[in-house]
């Protein structure tokens, strides 16, 4: 065997750090590409973005970070001290799925499923908190999919005596109905989206009464909510940079980690909806990627809902109304509207641009998995480990089983290093519904996902 994939099985089955060694700074990968990231445009000139165009929506300190060319950005005691009510979390080794796999694979899990929300959103939902806190904001307002962003917004916006709004995916405020009551139980007003509050809810509910909604349209409403109200910020639980920045302190703790037992991922796998997940547990191994290590960074999206797999890099809407700036992304076009899949955090047309941008330069991976393969992964999972995962997370798990079967079929040990994004503890009627044999895979027509993107022609085009 190489150093690599040296046997480490008398390592502790979890490996755990001090609270001490919780990361005093964010690793901002975007001085670290290769070639600057295409510039976010206004929505209405089409020309780029400037700071000031985005006060309305967002504090000074996160547009600081949003636009920072740092490497590393000092994380406020404050929002440390609120990240150390669970940070840092376990690394845990796989043991029981590596038995049942009986592949050459050492498989190691982040399990970001012990915050109080649940999942990793908190870590990024703390500091957002803590900015806008610091700027006297009264009110954040946002949007969310399966609830996870939701619900760590409400818990984070308590913790900094914030109000808090959250327009949910009408698909999961119907599904996941505890998911609202955690939100309420933290003292956020939660709305099923589209609603009738807004002026994009309305005009979606004019023409489809029955729509699932989306994470388009619920960003729409939020930004709306926040534009009507001086004292109200909009908030976002992935794809923008500062976002995956805050993200970053999962896969920091990892390298340490890791380092601890003398190991290195051979592959870094995340669920991918709009990137904060994905990005927090790889962009810091991309950052070893840069300086020449050999990693690869493997990102897993619902085949309902294939924006890296199957959509354009181009510009497109960041929400469904056209008021969010215009982005450089992988994209199924605004007007997108995904199947009703349980994993509903993955249901958003675009992509954080800096994982579109490492995608499209090769230096990270997609791959695009039917609903019933994942949750036979979460299945296994938690017949092996213990933990239920959430629908999201099953993405992961299903694609950190096909890196093994691969290893098998090669006879090539690896390490394999995954982000348990969250569990699957109020998530339990997917379950269910799997159980039952109820549940069945969306596959997205090529005609469908034509007609979605043909509104892009109308939209600028990326250069480079």
């Amino acid at each position: 065997m190489t150093e690599r994939t040296r046997k480490t099985d008398n390592a502790p089955r979890k490996i755990l750090l001090p609270e001490e060694r919780l990361p005093r700074a964010w690793y901002n990968a975007i001085p670290d590409l290769p070639r600057p990231l295409d510039p976010p445009l206004h929505p209405g000139t089409g020309e780029p973005l400037r700071p000031d165009d985005l006060t309305r929506l967002f504090p000074l300190g996160l547009l600081e970070q949003e636009m920072s060319g740092a490497t590393e950005i000092a994380i406020p005691e404050p929002v440390r001290d609120a990240l150390s009510l669970w940070r840092p979390t376990p690394l845990v080794r796989a043991r029981g799925l590596e038995a049942a796999l009986g592949a050459p694979v050492r498989i190691y899990f982040k399990n970001e499923s012990v915050s109080p929300a649940g999942s990793h959103k908190p870590n990024t939902a703390v500091a957002q908190a803590y900015y806008n806190s610091v700027e006297g904001v009264r009110r954040l307002s946002t949007e969310t999919g399966a609830g996870q962003w939701g619900s760590a917004l409400a818990f984070a916006s308590g913790l900094f005596g914030l109000q808090c709004k959250v327009f949910m995916v009408r698909s999961s405020y119907d599904q996941k109905p505890y998911r609202r009551t955690m939100m309420e139980t933290w003292g956020a007003a939660c709305t099923a989206s589209p609603s009738t509050e807004t002026t994009s809810g309305r005009a979606v509910l004019e023409r489809d009464p029955e729509t699932p909604g989306s994470l388009g349209i619920a960003i729409s409403e939020a930004i709306e909510a926040a534009l009507a109200d001086p004292g109200t910020k909009y908030a976002l639980g992935s794809v923008l940079n500062h976002v995956l920045l805050h993200q970053t302190v999962i896969g920091l703790e990892a390298r340490e980690q890791l380092s601890l037992v003398r190991e290195y991922p051979d592959v870094v796998v995340g669920c991918v909806g709009g990137g904060s997940n994905f990005g927090g547990i790889a962009l810091p191994f991309f950052r070893d990627k840069a300086a020449g290590k050999a990693v690869r960074l493997v990102g897993a999206e619902p085949a309902s809902c294939p924006t890296l797999t199957r959509g354009p890099f181009t510009y497109d809407f960041g929400d469904s109304a056209g008021l969010a700036p215009l982005l450089p992304m992988h994209t199924l076009g605004h007007d997108f509207v995904p199947a009703a899949i349980h994993a509903g955090g993955l249901r958003y047309h675009g992509m954080a641009p800096l994982v579109s941008r490492l995608v499209r330069d090769g230096l990270a991976e997609a791959i695009a998995l039917g609903q019933r393969e994942t949750f036979e992964a979460g299945l296994l999972f938690a017949r092996t480990e213990g933990h239920i995962p959430a629908p999201e997370t099953c993405h992961a798990i299903a694609a950190v089983i096909r890196e093994a079967a691969r290893a098998k079929a090669e006879g090539t040990p690896r390490v394999i290093l995954f982000s348990f994004s969250g569990h699957g503890l109020v998530d339990l009627a997917a379950y269910a519904a799997h159980l039952g044999g109820e549940l069945v895979d969306h596959a997205l027509p090529e005609a469908e996902l034509a007609r979605s993107i043909s509104a892009l022609d109308k939209l600028p085009r990326i250069a480079s």
